[in-house]
């Protein structure tokens, strides 16, 4: 099995390009959806979180709004909630490769890959990348966010150009989709001629 890591930037087209690997027959991870099962209505981690961070959950489970406010800035507040949500993540991870055993290629779909050194956990990886220009707008357009909040949100993540360099490979998304299709099925094909 190979595991490729996905990645990229706010608003660059990460799960656009992992529905295209899934298009692709590809078994992929979505880390942020396995967050929101976790924080969701019933989530393993709500008790825990709402003891750390008190008010910020109810019968939704996490609001994400409220959550976002109390460690938006405050890197002590953002690292205990890493250390309850990142080990949780971790071991859906390990379960859904163990899951995915019999599959050629699988897909860890990962915002903060490089930050959070989720690359040991891959033997590849693709970072998803477009002109800044772009990306502003897509974010941009996104409800309730602001530039002010880009702005926060981009100073935790690495830089286009530095996760450009990392990565095993770059696909371009402020192209046609077509050409990002493409891009990915050269990908797979690249891989799976191993």
């Amino acid at each position: 099995m190979i595991v490729l890591g996905l990645t990229g930037s706010i608003g660059m087209g990460k799960s656009t390009v992992a529905a295209m690997f899934a298009d692709e027959g590809v078994p992929v991870f979505d880390a942020d959806a396995v967050v929101h099962g976790l924080q969701g209505p019933g989530g393993r981690l709500v008790p825990a979180i709402e003891a750390a961070f008190p008010g910020t959950t109810g019968a939704g489970g996490v609001d994400r709004a409220a959550l976002g406010q109390a460690v938006l800035g405050d890197a002590a507040a953002l690292s205990r909630l890493e250390a309850i949500v990142h080990p949780a993540v971790g071991e859906e991870r390990a379960a859904f490769l163990t899951a995915q055993a019999a599959a050629a290629i699988v897909l860890l779909d990962v915002p903060l890959l490089f930050e959070t050194g989720g690359e040991r956990y891959c033997d590849r990886v693709v970072v998803v990348s477009a002109a800044a220009a772009v990306q502003q707008a897509r974010v941009l357009a996104r409800d309730g966010m602001t530039a002010a909040r880009l702005a926060a949100i981009l100073t935790r993540q690495m830089p286009d150009a530095d996760k450009r360099a990392r990565a095993d490979f770059v696909i371009a998304t402020d192209v046609s989709l077509d050409e990002t299709r493409a891009a990915v099925r050269r990908v797979v094909a690249c891989l799976t001629a191993r």
